[in-house]
Protein backbone atom coordinates (compact mmCIF):
# COMPACT_ATOMS: atom_id res chain seq x y z
CA UNK A 1 0.00 0.00 0.00
CA UNK A 2 2.64 2.31 0.91
CA UNK A 3 4.38 1.88 -2.67
CA UNK A 4 1.01 2.28 -4.56
CA UNK A 5 0.91 5.43 -2.34
CA UNK A 6 4.51 6.86 -3.16
CA UNK A 7 3.34 6.23 -7.27
CA UNK A 8 0.22 8.29 -7.31
CA UNK A 9 2.11 11.06 -5.32
CA UNK A 10 4.60 11.34 -7.49
CA UNK A 11 1.92 10.75 -10.47
CA UNK A 12 0.36 14.16 -9.06
CA UNK A 13 3.67 16.53 -8.66
CA UNK A 14 4.61 15.71 -12.48
CA UNK A 15 0.70 16.80 -13.37
CA UNK A 16 1.26 19.75 -11.72
CA UNK A 17 4.96 20.69 -12.59
CA UNK A 18 3.50 20.58 -16.83
CA UNK A 19 0.55 22.73 -16.31
CA UNK A 20 2.20 25.22 -14.75
CA UNK A 21 5.33 25.27 -17.36
CA UNK A 22 2.18 25.76 -19.91
CA UNK A 23 0.58 28.52 -17.92
CA UNK A 24 3.99 30.56 -17.94
CA UNK A 25 5.07 29.84 -21.06
CA UNK A 26 1.99 31.30 -23.15
CA UNK A 27 1.93 35.02 -23.80
CA UNK A 28 -0.82 36.48 -21.17
CA UNK A 29 -3.66 38.43 -23.23
CA UNK A 30 -4.88 41.72 -22.15
CA UNK A 31 -8.36 42.66 -21.90
CA UNK A 32 -8.81 42.45 -25.19
CA UNK A 33 -7.59 38.56 -25.25
CA UNK A 34 -4.42 39.96 -27.59
CA UNK A 35 -0.73 39.91 -27.02
CA UNK A 36 0.43 42.91 -25.49
CA UNK A 37 3.33 44.08 -28.27
CA UNK A 38 6.25 46.15 -26.93
CA UNK A 39 7.86 49.24 -28.56
CA UNK A 40 9.97 49.13 -31.84
CA UNK A 41 13.46 48.80 -30.96
CA UNK A 42 15.25 52.12 -32.73
CA UNK A 43 18.67 51.09 -34.86
CA UNK A 44 21.23 53.24 -34.45
CA UNK A 45 23.13 55.00 -37.51
CA UNK A 46 24.80 57.57 -38.53
CA UNK A 47 23.93 60.24 -41.21
CA UNK A 48 24.99 63.53 -43.23
CA UNK A 49 23.10 66.24 -45.21
CA UNK A 50 22.11 66.28 -49.21
CA UNK A 51 24.81 69.22 -49.73
CA UNK A 52 25.73 71.77 -52.76
CA UNK A 53 28.43 71.57 -54.48
CA UNK A 54 30.07 71.99 -57.55
CA UNK A 55 30.60 69.11 -60.01
CA UNK A 56 32.82 68.83 -63.24
CA UNK A 57 31.98 66.03 -65.32
CA UNK A 58 35.26 64.60 -67.24
CA UNK A 59 36.53 62.28 -69.57
CA UNK A 60 40.18 60.89 -69.25
CA UNK A 61 42.89 59.87 -71.64
CA UNK A 62 46.25 59.46 -72.42
CA UNK A 63 48.64 61.85 -75.05
CA UNK A 64 51.84 63.02 -76.39
CA UNK A 65 53.64 66.01 -76.27
CA UNK A 66 54.66 67.96 -79.29
CA UNK A 67 57.16 70.70 -79.69
CA UNK A 68 55.24 73.41 -80.88
CA UNK A 69 57.66 73.87 -83.47
CA UNK A 70 60.22 71.33 -84.26
CA UNK A 71 62.83 71.36 -87.19
CA UNK A 72 66.32 69.79 -88.08
CA UNK A 73 68.39 71.99 -88.79
CA UNK A 74 70.14 71.15 -92.50
CA UNK A 75 71.85 72.84 -95.14
CA UNK A 76 70.31 73.50 -98.34
CA UNK A 77 73.10 73.73 -100.64
CA UNK A 78 77.14 71.54 -100.54
CA UNK A 79 79.75 73.24 -98.22
CA UNK A 80 82.24 72.92 -95.96
CA UNK A 81 81.15 74.20 -92.41
CA UNK A 82 82.63 77.15 -91.34
CA UNK A 83 81.27 77.95 -88.12
CA UNK A 84 78.80 77.52 -85.34
CA UNK A 85 77.16 80.35 -83.78
CA UNK A 86 74.69 78.38 -81.40
CA UNK A 87 75.47 76.36 -78.21
CA UNK A 88 74.18 72.96 -77.65
CA UNK A 89 71.03 73.50 -75.76
CA UNK A 90 71.14 77.25 -76.45
CA UNK A 91 67.68 79.29 -76.60
CA UNK A 92 68.12 81.18 -79.72
CA UNK A 93 65.57 83.81 -81.36
CA UNK A 94 64.12 83.81 -84.74
CA UNK A 95 66.77 84.88 -87.46
CA UNK A 96 69.83 84.24 -85.65
CA UNK A 97 72.95 82.89 -87.03
CA UNK A 98 72.85 79.14 -86.89
CA UNK A 99 75.69 77.91 -89.02
CA UNK A 100 78.05 79.48 -91.64
CA UNK A 101 79.21 77.61 -94.33
CA UNK A 102 82.19 78.46 -96.78
CA UNK A 103 81.17 80.82 -99.19
CA UNK A 104 84.20 82.15 -100.95
CA UNK A 105 83.54 80.62 -104.58
CA UNK A 106 79.97 82.45 -104.06
CA UNK A 107 81.23 85.54 -103.35
CA UNK A 108 83.52 85.49 -106.01
CA UNK A 109 80.85 84.17 -108.07
CA UNK A 110 78.97 87.22 -107.18
CA UNK A 111 81.33 89.72 -108.22
CA UNK A 112 81.51 88.41 -111.65
CA UNK A 113 77.67 88.54 -111.94
CA UNK A 114 77.41 92.02 -110.50
CA UNK A 115 80.42 93.26 -113.21
CA UNK A 116 78.01 91.80 -116.25
CA UNK A 117 74.91 93.19 -114.82
CA UNK A 118 76.34 96.74 -114.37
CA UNK A 119 78.17 96.50 -117.98
CA UNK A 120 75.02 95.27 -119.18
CA UNK A 121 73.21 98.35 -118.09
CA UNK A 122 75.85 100.88 -119.55
CA UNK A 123 74.96 99.31 -122.61
CA UNK A 124 71.29 99.35 -122.45
CA UNK A 125 71.58 103.11 -121.36
CA UNK A 126 73.87 103.75 -124.52
CA UNK A 127 71.97 101.95 -127.19
CA UNK A 128 68.70 104.18 -125.61
CA UNK A 129 70.71 107.02 -126.72
CA UNK A 130 71.46 105.53 -129.89
CA UNK A 131 67.77 104.52 -130.39
CA UNK A 132 66.27 108.09 -130.19
CA UNK A 133 68.96 108.70 -132.96
CA UNK A 134 68.03 106.30 -134.92
CA UNK A 135 71.36 104.73 -135.07
CA UNK A 136 70.57 101.64 -134.41
CA UNK A 137 67.66 99.12 -134.78
CA UNK A 138 64.66 98.03 -132.12
CA UNK A 139 66.03 94.48 -132.37
CA UNK A 140 69.05 95.30 -131.16
CA UNK A 141 67.87 97.73 -128.54
CA UNK A 142 65.82 94.36 -127.50
CA UNK A 143 68.59 92.31 -127.24
CA UNK A 144 70.73 94.60 -125.15
CA UNK A 145 67.63 95.21 -123.06
CA UNK A 146 67.55 91.09 -122.83
CA UNK A 147 71.17 91.05 -122.21
CA UNK A 148 70.91 93.41 -119.03
CA UNK A 149 67.89 90.92 -117.31
CA UNK A 150 69.72 87.60 -118.23
CA UNK A 151 72.81 89.42 -115.58
CA UNK A 152 70.80 90.59 -113.47
CA UNK A 153 68.53 87.02 -113.00
CA UNK A 154 72.08 85.64 -112.59
CA UNK A 155 73.45 87.90 -109.59
CA UNK A 156 69.85 87.36 -107.75
CA UNK A 157 70.79 83.28 -108.40
CA UNK A 158 74.01 83.63 -106.75
CA UNK A 159 72.89 86.21 -103.68
CA UNK A 160 70.33 83.85 -103.00
CA UNK A 161 72.69 80.94 -103.74
CA UNK A 162 75.08 82.86 -101.03
CA UNK A 163 72.19 83.52 -98.64
CA UNK A 164 71.70 79.85 -98.17
CA UNK A 165 75.29 79.52 -97.07
CA UNK A 166 73.80 81.04 -93.71
CA UNK A 167 71.65 79.02 -91.84
CA UNK A 168 69.40 80.96 -89.46
CA UNK A 169 67.03 80.52 -87.18
CA UNK A 170 63.11 80.04 -88.62
CA UNK A 171 61.55 80.50 -85.15
CA UNK A 172 62.43 80.85 -81.78
CA UNK A 173 63.77 77.61 -79.70
CA UNK A 174 66.28 75.57 -77.96
CA UNK A 175 69.08 74.50 -80.73
CA UNK A 176 69.61 70.13 -79.65
CA UNK A 177 73.14 68.42 -79.93
CA UNK A 178 75.43 68.37 -83.12
CA UNK A 179 75.57 65.61 -85.46
CA UNK A 180 78.85 67.54 -87.19
CA UNK A 181 81.79 69.06 -86.19
CA UNK A 182 83.03 72.48 -87.90
CA UNK A 183 85.10 72.17 -91.02
CA UNK A 184 83.33 68.85 -91.98
CA UNK A 185 81.58 68.91 -95.85
CA UNK A 186 78.05 68.71 -95.52
CA UNK A 187 76.00 67.78 -98.15
CA UNK A 188 72.51 69.38 -98.80
CA UNK A 189 70.08 68.09 -96.66
CA UNK A 190 72.10 66.65 -93.97
CA UNK A 191 71.09 66.38 -90.58
CA UNK A 192 73.28 68.91 -88.22
CA UNK A 193 71.16 69.60 -85.34
CA UNK A 194 67.43 69.74 -83.75
CA UNK A 195 65.67 72.97 -83.04
CA UNK A 196 62.42 72.64 -80.94
CA UNK A 197 60.61 75.28 -79.81
CA UNK A 198 59.69 74.54 -76.10
CA UNK A 199 58.45 76.97 -74.45
CA UNK A 200 55.02 75.96 -75.65
CA UNK A 201 54.33 72.81 -76.15
CA UNK A 202 51.20 70.57 -77.99
CA UNK A 203 48.96 68.05 -76.67
CA UNK A 204 47.91 65.21 -79.08
CA UNK A 205 45.65 62.68 -77.38
CA UNK A 206 42.51 60.66 -78.58
CA UNK A 207 38.87 60.87 -76.84
CA UNK A 208 35.82 58.12 -78.11
CA UNK A 209 33.48 59.74 -80.94
CA UNK A 210 30.35 59.60 -78.15
CA UNK A 211 32.20 62.53 -76.71
CA UNK A 212 32.52 64.57 -79.60
CA UNK A 213 28.82 66.48 -79.25
CA UNK A 214 30.46 67.69 -75.97
CA UNK A 215 33.70 69.05 -76.80
CA UNK A 216 34.80 72.84 -78.31
CA UNK A 217 37.76 74.60 -79.20
CA UNK A 218 38.62 76.79 -76.32
CA UNK A 219 37.53 73.81 -73.64
CA UNK A 220 40.26 73.53 -70.81
CA UNK A 221 42.45 70.60 -69.48
CA UNK A 222 44.41 69.30 -66.92
CA UNK A 223 47.68 66.86 -67.22
CA UNK A 224 49.98 64.55 -65.33
CA UNK A 225 53.17 63.74 -66.41
CA UNK A 226 55.43 61.16 -64.87
CA UNK A 227 58.39 62.78 -64.08
CA UNK A 228 56.34 65.56 -62.18
CA UNK A 229 54.43 63.13 -59.79
CA UNK A 230 51.78 65.28 -57.80
CA UNK A 231 51.88 68.19 -60.16
CA UNK A 232 49.57 69.66 -62.58
CA UNK A 233 49.42 71.08 -65.65
CA UNK A 234 46.72 73.34 -67.60
CA UNK A 235 46.29 73.97 -70.85
CA UNK A 236 43.30 74.51 -73.83
CA UNK A 237 41.84 73.18 -76.70
CA UNK A 238 43.01 75.25 -80.03
CA UNK A 239 42.06 72.32 -82.62
CA UNK A 240 39.68 69.63 -82.99
CA UNK A 241 40.62 66.77 -86.32
CA UNK A 242 37.73 67.18 -88.67
CA UNK A 243 37.39 62.98 -89.37
CA UNK A 244 36.98 60.13 -86.79
CA UNK A 245 39.43 57.26 -87.36
CA UNK A 246 37.24 54.69 -88.83
CA UNK A 247 39.25 51.65 -87.00
CA UNK A 248 39.75 53.01 -83.18
CA UNK A 249 35.98 55.35 -83.43
CA UNK A 250 37.71 58.01 -82.03
CA UNK A 251 39.00 61.79 -82.51
CA UNK A 252 42.02 63.00 -82.32
CA UNK A 253 42.63 66.83 -80.44
CA UNK A 254 45.20 68.82 -79.79
CA UNK A 255 45.98 71.05 -77.39
CA UNK A 256 48.42 73.87 -75.85
CA UNK A 257 50.53 74.14 -72.91
CA UNK A 258 52.32 77.07 -71.87
CA UNK A 259 55.91 75.51 -70.11
CA UNK A 260 57.79 78.35 -68.11
CA UNK A 261 61.06 76.98 -67.35
CA UNK A 262 60.70 74.47 -70.08
CA UNK A 263 59.95 71.81 -67.68
CA UNK A 264 58.28 69.46 -70.21
CA UNK A 265 59.97 68.37 -72.64
CA UNK A 266 58.20 66.98 -76.33
CA UNK A 267 57.93 63.12 -76.05
CA UNK A 268 56.75 63.35 -72.67
CA UNK A 269 53.78 60.40 -71.76
CA UNK A 270 50.75 62.41 -70.24
CA UNK A 271 47.23 61.78 -68.64
CA UNK A 272 44.56 63.87 -69.64
CA UNK A 273 41.76 65.16 -67.72
CA UNK A 274 38.93 66.94 -70.29
CA UNK A 275 36.66 69.15 -68.52
CA UNK A 276 33.23 68.49 -70.37
CA UNK A 277 30.65 70.66 -68.04
CA UNK A 278 30.99 72.33 -65.36
CA UNK A 279 28.09 72.50 -62.76
CA UNK A 280 27.28 75.02 -59.62
CA UNK A 281 24.66 73.86 -57.17
CA UNK A 282 24.24 70.21 -57.59
CA UNK A 283 23.81 67.82 -55.16
CA UNK A 284 26.04 65.78 -53.15
CA UNK A 285 26.33 62.79 -50.79
CA UNK A 286 29.00 60.96 -49.25
CA UNK A 287 29.87 57.96 -51.36
CA UNK A 288 29.21 55.10 -48.29
CA UNK A 289 25.49 56.41 -48.56
CA UNK A 290 25.16 54.59 -51.80
CA UNK A 291 23.28 51.09 -51.26
CA UNK A 292 23.25 49.32 -54.73
CA UNK A 293 20.82 46.20 -55.67
CA UNK A 294 19.95 44.97 -58.76
CA UNK A 295 17.66 47.41 -60.22
CA UNK A 296 19.87 50.56 -59.66
CA UNK A 297 21.52 52.59 -56.70
CA UNK A 298 19.31 53.44 -53.20
CA UNK A 299 20.10 55.19 -50.22
CA UNK A 300 17.99 55.65 -47.07
CA UNK A 301 16.65 58.97 -46.24
CA UNK A 302 16.17 59.75 -42.36
CA UNK A 303 12.39 61.25 -41.78
CA UNK A 304 10.49 61.41 -38.89
CA UNK A 305 12.57 58.66 -37.21
CA UNK A 306 12.00 56.31 -39.38
CA UNK A 307 14.30 55.17 -42.87
CA UNK A 308 13.16 55.53 -46.33
CA UNK A 309 14.89 53.57 -48.62
CA UNK A 310 15.09 56.29 -51.80
CA UNK A 311 16.06 55.28 -55.38
CA UNK A 312 18.31 57.80 -56.93
CA UNK A 313 19.94 58.56 -60.09
CA UNK A 314 23.48 59.23 -60.27
CA UNK A 315 25.65 61.52 -62.05
CA UNK A 316 29.14 62.22 -61.76
CA UNK A 317 31.19 60.32 -58.89
CA UNK A 318 34.75 61.99 -57.44
CA UNK A 319 36.35 60.86 -54.34
CA UNK A 320 34.32 60.07 -51.21
CA UNK A 321 31.76 62.31 -53.06
CA UNK A 322 28.29 61.51 -55.73
CA UNK A 323 26.23 63.25 -57.39
CA UNK A 324 22.86 63.09 -56.96
CA UNK A 325 20.69 63.77 -60.11
CA UNK A 326 17.53 62.69 -59.10
CA UNK A 327 15.85 61.58 -55.83
CA UNK A 328 16.80 63.83 -53.41
CA UNK A 329 16.94 67.49 -52.23
CA UNK A 330 19.12 69.84 -50.37
CA UNK A 331 19.28 69.68 -47.11
CA UNK A 332 17.60 65.29 -47.14
CA UNK A 333 19.27 63.84 -43.94
CA UNK A 334 20.70 60.48 -45.38
CA UNK A 335 21.93 57.29 -43.46
CA UNK A 336 25.83 56.61 -44.42
CA UNK A 337 26.48 54.19 -41.84
CA UNK A 338 24.39 51.06 -40.47
CA UNK A 339 22.09 50.80 -43.95
CA UNK A 340 22.86 47.17 -44.33
CA UNK A 341 20.38 46.80 -41.34
CA UNK A 342 17.77 48.72 -42.53
CA UNK A 343 14.90 47.87 -44.33
CA UNK A 344 12.48 50.20 -45.40
CA UNK A 345 10.35 51.76 -42.56
CA UNK A 346 12.85 51.22 -39.58
CA UNK A 347 12.76 53.18 -36.78
CA UNK A 348 16.51 54.30 -36.53
CA UNK A 349 18.44 56.74 -33.74
CA UNK A 350 21.14 59.05 -34.24
CA UNK A 351 23.80 58.81 -31.63
CA UNK A 352 24.39 62.37 -30.26
CA UNK A 353 21.39 63.80 -32.03
CA UNK A 354 19.06 66.22 -30.11
CA UNK A 355 15.91 64.45 -29.38
CA UNK A 356 12.78 66.67 -31.43
CA UNK A 357 10.97 68.98 -29.34
CA UNK A 358 7.69 68.55 -28.15
CA UNK A 359 4.73 70.27 -29.07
Amino acid sequence: MKRIAYLALAVAVMAGAGYAWQYFSKPQLPATGKPSAGPARALPVKTAAVSRGTVTDSVSAVGTLLANESVMIRPEIDGRIEAFHFQEGQLVRKGDKLVSLDASEVEAQLTSAVAAANLNRSRLKRAEELLAKNFISAQAMDETRENLNQSAAREAEIKAKLAKSTIRAPFEGVTGLRQVSPGAYAKAGQDIARLEGIGVLKLDFRVPEAFLRRIRVGQPLTIHVDAYPGEQFNGVIYAIEPAVDESTRTVLLRARLPNPGVRLKPGMFARVSLDLERRDNALLVPEQAIVPRGDGRYVFRVADGKAQLVKIEMGVRRPGEVEVLKGLEAGDVIVIDGQLRLQDGATVSVPGAKPAPTK
